[in-house]
């Protein structure tokens, strides 16, 4: 009898822990966050170097920062090979993540961030002409849904795609009505993060076509203004050579400053000569999408936005402060960008960028 009564408690106690850990994420909201990059994205890392890299640790301390969600950036070619077969030891570390976050109650956006066919900086995007990529797109998403239905609608959503940049903004939206489309067919419920055509950039987000009375999207936009602050020096850009004078907030770079540089930096510095930045700049730059979604009834979220470590670091902290208090003051959840790394990290190797962890969990 004694034995019935514990397999009773047992079944009775597995039961109420399954339904709190349900209860946990009961809808999906974003507040504050960070990206998991160059882990499942833009990496050649493969083995015990990429588990070794991300680890439930990190989201132990990630929690421990006051962050409520991760954003996991994840690539068709570190997930499946080329005939399209799934590498099972990354989709192993991608659930592996979410339960490291259920644990510790933390939310995941999965972002398709660079697919064969698309990359947001490559001049030439078979996905945008050629049919048989874009249901190979669609498909993808099909696969991950298949894999990443049984985690809870409140704890887990999806993006599809990472910084769409198709040569028109149509395009991009009929492309994204039918991934999304794909989706829906298997999960009717689930979140659905979008951004807009080129970049997820502020300025084309009046022109995105969100699919209609379908509440569980969330709106989401990037933002890495002024370019010359946020990518100073950056190697990957046409500003890689440039040590010059830069400011924020106020006049990025005065006309007298400008008139004292070299032709080369000139050429790579015009646009932002004279030009001023400030707090109330940049919200007035989010007026397209905080327009669109209150048009719309639907969240909004700030999915990247940072500064790089090159940047003058007092003029880089004031930047970081202004942006988490407007997104505190409008309501639009974020995620910079990222966790772990030399250029744009909260962590960068074994030194914590403790001024930057505390601006970014700051709450008002």
């Amino acid at each position: 009898m004694k034995k019935i009564f514990l397999l009773i408690f047992v079944i009775v106690l597995t039961s109420f822990n399954e339904k709190e850990k349900q209860n946990t994420f009961s809808k999906f909201e974003v507040h504050r966050g960070t990206n998991i990059a160059h882990w499942l994205s833009q990496t050649k890392t493969k083995g015990a170097e990429r588990e070794a890299f991300f680890t439930k640790s990190d989201v132990a301390e990630i929690a421990k920062m006051g962050f409520d969600h991760l954003r996991v950036p994840i690539d068709e070619e570190n997930m499946w090979d080329d005939n399209g077969k799934p590498y099972e030891d990354a989709f192993q570390l991608l659930e592996n993540c979410i339960n490291w976050a259920a644990e510790y109650k933390l939310r995941v956006i999965v972002d398709m961030h660079i697919l064969r066919s698309h990359y947001f900086n490559a001049e030439v995007k078979p996905l945008w002409t050629e049919p048989a990529e874009q249901e190979k797109f669609f498909d993808l998403w099909r696969q991950l849904s298949k894999r990443l239905g049984k985690f809870p609608n409140g704890q887990v959503a999806y993006e599809l795609m990472n910084e769409a940049v198709a040569d028109d903004n149509e395009t991009w939206n009929k492309l994204l009505v039918k991934a999304f489309e794909a989706i829906r067919e298997l999960e009717p419920e689930r979140t659905i993060v979008i951004g807009s055509n080129r970049w997820q950039s502020v300025n084309t987000f009046d022109e995105l076509k969100v699919p209609a009375n379908d509440k569980n999207i969330l709106l989401s936009f990037h933002f890495y203004e002024p370019f010359l602050l946020s990518h100073y020096s950056a190697g990957w850009t046409k500003l890689k050579d440039y040590e010059g004078p830069v400011h924020y907030p106020g006049v990025i770079l005065t006309d007298e400053e400008f008139m004292r540089l070299s032709d080369e930096d000139k050429m790579v510095t015009e646009e932002w000569k004279g030009k001023t930045f400030n707090k109330e700049v940049m919200l007035a730059m989010w007026k397209k999408p905080l327009v669109k979604a209150k048009e719309l009834g639907l969240p909004l979220y700030c999915g990247e936005f940072g500064i790089m470590a090159t940047a003058p670091e007092k003029d880089r902290l004031l930047w970081y402060k202004d942006m988490v208090a407007l997104f505190e003051e409008t309501g639009i959840g974020y995620a910079n960008w990222n966790y772990k790394s030399d250029n744009f990290g909260l962590i960068d190797g074994n030194k914590r960028n403790e001024d930057l962890i505390k601006i970014m969990t700051s709450k008002k």
